[in-house]
């Protein structure tokens, strides 16, 4: 393989997977929020209570877990082209079975068609590591990043284009609601069919070759020894980028999907959700290049730090903010989306940082099943918790949720 001994090569390769790995992720953005957006609108509508209207995000994000294993696993075998790629080619099959769903009122086919739209959820966070693979360990972050800000782009455009593609649906004879996923099947089919194509040579396929030659170059360490220290800080490495990320989605995920249904109680249009969900998105999203230079340049535990803090500040603002303001609702969802993303990013470099690539894309399947469950339990008992309590409550509970943070890095500095 002419990428092996050659600095350049890699380097050349690393920045054309980094290309299409961005174009990918614009698509893939868009797909992802018309979930988020009008996912527990269209419920709610369906199923006539407010009760089941986290059911949806519950549903999609339970789909995402056994995409995220499957798409490790597929991955780690045929390579991150074809996990990837048929991982968003699945999620515009399930957003189109939404869209019929949506038209022959079939709550069955739309409970199904969610599950199976969760694989493009699942597929656009996995993309974020394929910029990894190549990637020197003073650039992981800044790739991962580099992969998640340009998913804003599609991201904060899904939401504030809700008005525009319901005017399309209801032109066509279907529910305005079922528009975004209209727009969700386009997106991730294009997304797919990007990676189908373009990705060669495969990046982990050349990260192996790389890894590879230079096990083989050195001949100055003892190979017991290195495997012993390789396991002990894989482990510990997996165990916090792991529980980081868990806890960041539990409680994103939780607020989150209660927003629109608050909203519309309170008297907001579904223009306003739209652009709330969208600055919330763009949080989740755009500062992720910052983000990136920052967890490289002060390190994972500081920015796993700022992520409990950020998302306790957002909990206490959307429990205490009237729901008549959207300045502050604004305000709340923006700091939401961004402990997310300090969390997000910090603990998938831990995550890479810890593994090898002859293990990384199966492990990091597996810790995005855990995730995606971890967002599908916040999804399914967010409705339950409004239901009976309050959105108040929910958030506060979300809140005070994240500083749980705080002692899972301060324990895994103890164990170091």
């Amino acid at each position: 393989m002419p990428y092996v001994n050659s600095p350049e090569k890699q380097r050349q390769l690393y920045r054309r997977t980094m290309i299409i790995v961005i174009a990918s992720q614009m698509f893939g953005g868009a797909g992802l929020a018309a979930g988020i957006t009008v996912g527990a609108l269209l419920a709610r509508d369906m199923l006539g209570t407010d009760s089941y209207a986290g059911v949806p995000t519950a549903l999609f994000t339970l789909g995402s877990a056994a995409a995220a294993l499957i798409v490790g696993r597929l991955s780690q075998r045929s390579g991150r082209r074809a996990g990837l790629a048929a991982g968003f080619l699945t999620g515009g099959i399930g957003a189109a079975g939404v869209v019929l769903a949506a038209v022959f009122n079939s709550i069955a086919l739309l409970f199904v068609s969610l599950l199976v739209y969760g694989a493009g959820t699942a597929t656009n966070l996995q993309a974020r590591y394929a910029g990894t693979d190549l990637a020197l360990p003073t650039q992981r972050a800044k790739s991962i990043s580099t992969a998640m800000v340009f998913t804003t782009f599609g991201a904060v455009a899904g939401p504030n284009l809700v008005n525009f593609t319901g005017r399309i649906a209801t032109s066509l004879g279907a529910p305005a609601l079922s528009g975004p996923f209209m727009l969700a099947t386009v997106a991730y089919l294009l997304a797919g069919f990007v990676l189908l194509i373009f990705l060669r040579p495969d990046p982990l396929f050349v990260a192996k070759a790389i890894a590879d030659a230079q096990r083989a170059q050195d001949s100055q360490r003892s190979t017991a020894q290195s495997h012993i220290l390789e396991a002990s800080v894989n482990r510990r490495g997996i165990m916090v980028g792991a529980s980081v990320m868990v806890l960041t989605q539990i409680v994103m995920i939780g607020i989150m999907t209660m927003t629109p249904i608050h909203m519309k109680h309170h008297g907001h249009g579904l223009g306003e959700v739209g652009m709330v969900i969208g600055i919330h998105v763009a949080a989740m999203y755009l500062p992720s290049l910052l983000t990136g230079i920052l967890v490289d340049k002060y390190g994972r535990k500081p920015m796993s730090y700022a992520s409990g803090v950020t998302l306790l500040l957002a909990g206490l603002l959307a429990a205490f903010a009237p729901g008549d303001s959207m300045v502050l609702l604004v305000l709340a969802l923006a700091l939401l989306g961004l402990g997310w993303n300090f969390g997000l990013i910090s603990g998938t470099a831990t995550i890479v940082d810890a593994t090898t690539p002859e293990t990384r894309a199966k492990t990091q399947g597996t810790v995005d099943v855990l995730i995606a469950l971890a967002g599908a339990s916040g999804g399914a008992l967010s409705g339950m918790v409004v239901a009976h309590s309050s959105y108040s409550t929910l958030s506060l509970a979300g809140g005070f949720l994240s500083l749980l943070l705080i002692p899972v890095v301060l324990w895994s500095r103890r164990k170091a």
